[in-house]
């Protein structure tokens, strides 16, 4: 159906206010991710110097030995958007997690499921996994660090204390990995690898001066296990905020192209719209000019005397 340039001019208006707000949200989604970034890789650093903690110590007091005894609760911490405009994220991670579910919740004991964002919350529901609680992503970098003590916090609550109590826990997020792509991964937590702390046991001590504590050992040990799930907690949501902002990046850079298509295809048919209207009306004057000369005497069709 042939459609009126005043029409045309209205969709096209459109189409620009659409791709201006789209633009603009692609420019927000790269400016968010830059401080969650510099977040992540400053708690690398803090991770790093935690586990250097655990070097010392396991170089001083020897190997620790935990015990070996079947977890009593198995605890996963998902973290998801709370926000849209970023495809299938919610639901490519919540397929992974009932993919590991359906193996660690069978061992016996209490499972529970630790949600940050809503819309995960909703995601995870549909597939049949209900959220023991559904905490609010952080609005800020400043944020992590609340919610990173919070979930410290109730992973205390539910009786890991020292560390040593037998309890699983796992973290469920989403990583960009080489090549622009993400992958929801399932990350154990505790109880703590023997490959790790027996990998920490043999490894040489980087300085000449032997590391020594004043601290209790056992406190000691607890407290640097504590200070390692909160790093990865941390490390967890700031990467989790990085690839959320970068697939609705992707998302917006698409939709861009695709407006930007559609305003192309717009813009022809206002241009072929003009030109049948511009050739319409030059077709109307000549027409007009054909029909009043031939109506005036001498005019054009009468011919001239002398002629």
């Amino acid at each position: 159906m042939t459609q009126t340039f005043e029409a045309l001019s209205r969709r096209h208006g459109t189409l620009a206010s659409i791709r201006s707000i789209v633009h603009t949200m692609k420019t927000i989604s790269a400016i968010n991710s830059v401080p969650y970034e510099h977040a992540a890789r400053s708690v690398a650093a803090y991770h790093a110097t935690v586990i250097s903690g655990l070097q010392a110590l396991l170089t001083g007091s020897g190997r620790v030995t935990l015990p070996a005894r079947q977890p009593s609760e198995t605890v996963v911490v998902v973290f998801g958007s709370d926000q849209g405009l970023c495809g299938n994220y919610n639901e490519l991670l919540a397929n992974r997690v009932v993919a590991w579910s359906a193996e660690a919740f069978a061992n016996p004991g209490r499972s529970r499921i630790l949600c940050v964002g809503s819309r995960m919350g909703d995601a995870l529901r549909d597939r049949g996994l209900a959220s023991d609680v559904v905490l609010l992503p952080p609005a800020s970098v400043d944020g992590i660090g609340r919610l990173a003590g919070d979930i410290v916090t109730r992973l205390d609550a539910s009786g890991h204390g020292t560390s040593l109590e037998p309890i699983a826990v796992a973290l469920a997020f989403t990583r960009q990995v080489p090549g622009g792509q993400q992958e929801p991964v399932v990350s154990p937590l505790l109880p703590l690898s023997d490959t790790l702390l027996a990998d920490l046991t043999r490894r040489r001590w980087a300085s000449r001066s032997l590391p020594v504590h004043t601290l209790a050992s056992d406190r000691l040990f607890a407290s640097l296990v504590r200070s390692h799930i909160f790093a990865s907690v941390f490390h967890a949501s700031a990467e989790a905020i990085v690839t959320e902002n970068a697939a609705r990046l992707a998302r917006m850079q698409q939709a861009e192209k695709s407006v930007d298509e559609r305003l192309e295809e717009v813009a022809g048919q206002l241009r072929s719209v003009r030109q049948e209207d511009i050739t319409t009306e030059l077709l109307d004057v000549i027409i007009g000019f054909e029909a009043l000369q031939k109506s005036e005497p001498g005019g054009a069709g009468t011919g001239r005397p002398g002629c």
